[in-house]
């Protein structure tokens, strides 16, 4: 018995069927080619970017932020930074800086729409950070120079660098420092006065009536051998601009004052740095950096064969920064006491 035709002839109304079926499946399967994740059930990525409002920007100057400036200029993409508290509703993130923050809840919004997260930001040592205990329960991250904020943003680090080059300016003279607020009460300043009685300091800021003007910053310190980064408190992961611009970048040796020396260690190499703490007396570490010679000192300067300096100094690359960890924050966490976490 012969084999029937697929299309059996004289029945158009089953022919065009069939053609009607092939055609839908040729459909169904073009479009499970182009959106996967429609027939899976998946959601699809939402392609809004990530709205960050910044309540009341961090510095008294506030630069422009229109467009796609995370993009522009740090290559962060769907990332939008805005200042316009209108937009409250649509915003993802709002970032409260501590210095514009006054006390009560007046000047911050009234209800946080659903979804939405706070951020908590400052700079600022805890000595210096003043009236934190009438904001508990009320953000749900922190922003911060310590390691184990939710949103890490250092001063400065070292990044890879294979130029396998060492730069070390032309030195005029032993140890300086700039300093622009003084205060007897400083453990800086008790340090400095016992240091100054075994070698001389030249010294330069407001605090000696000798300020510095931004171009100046560096070209001063790089003509010295060491610079004393000297930090105003004294707390864990507290290493400011005065290692990482006033020394490192400078291409001078830094002789610090801070958290212990395993904790600088976390962020610069061993060999990188000078510890106060590495000497049994201030008249020891004088004499270290008096007669140290010319091949010792050469050897501080070996991290520039594998890395180079680079400087966080713009508030908007560091709010920009919010949008790259924003994945991986938590969900649905308040810090019950601020204050607490911070003193730690």
């Amino acid at each position: 018995m012969p084999w029937a035709s697929p299309l059996p002839r004289g029945r158009p109304g089953v022919k065009a069927a069939v053609t009607a079926g092939v055609f839908v499946t040729t459909l169904w399967n073009l479009r499970c080619f182009l959106n996967p994740s429609e027939v899976s059930g998946e959601t699809p990525r939402d392609t809004e970017p990530l709205m960050v409002l910044v309540w009341e920007w961090p510095s008294k100057q506030v630069p422009n932020i229109s467009g796609d400036v995370c993009r522009e200029l740090y290559g962060i993409a769907g990332c939008r930074l805005t200042m316009e508290r209108w937009l409250l509703d649509q915003a993802d993130v709002v970032v409260f800086p501590h210095t514009r923050l006054r006390p009560g809840r007046d000047r911050l919004p009234k209800e946080k729409p659903p979804g939405q997260n706070w951020v908590w930001l400052s700079l600022e040592s805890p000595s210096n950070t003043k009236a934190l205990a009438g904001w508990n329960q009320i953000f749900n991250w922190v922003m911060t120079y310590r390691r184990d904020s939710d949103i890490f943003i250092p001063y400065g680090k070292l990044v890879p660098n294979q130029s396998a080059t060492v730069n070390i300016p032309v030195k005029t003279n032993l140890v300086s420092w700039v300093i622009s607020n003084y205060h007897r009460t400083q453990k800086r300043a008790e340090v400095y006065k016992n240091l100054s009685r075994y070698l001389h300091v030249n010294i330069y800021g407001k605090a000696n009536k000798k300020p510095l003007c931004k171009d100046c910053l560096l070209p001063t310190t790089s003509k010295s051998k060491f610079y004393l980064a000297f930090e105003n408190s004294i707390h864990q992961d507290y290493i400011t601009e005065k290692l990482w611009r006033n020394s490192l970048m400078a291409g001078t040796v830094p002789v610090v004052l801070g958290p212990p020396r395993a904790n600088y260690e976390q962020f610069i190499p061993a060999d990188s740095f000078i510890h106060v703490d590495d000497f049994g007396s201030l008249e020891e570490l004088a004499t270290f950096l008096k007669t140290m010679n010319a091949n010792r000192y050469q050897q501080f300067f070996a991290w520039q064969k594998r890395y180079s300096v680079k400087l966080y100094d713009d508030w908007r690359e560091r709010i920009c920064t919010i949008c790259t960890t924003y994945p991986s924050l938590p969900r649905g966490h308040v810090y019950p006491d601020l204050e607490s976490w911070f003193n730690t």
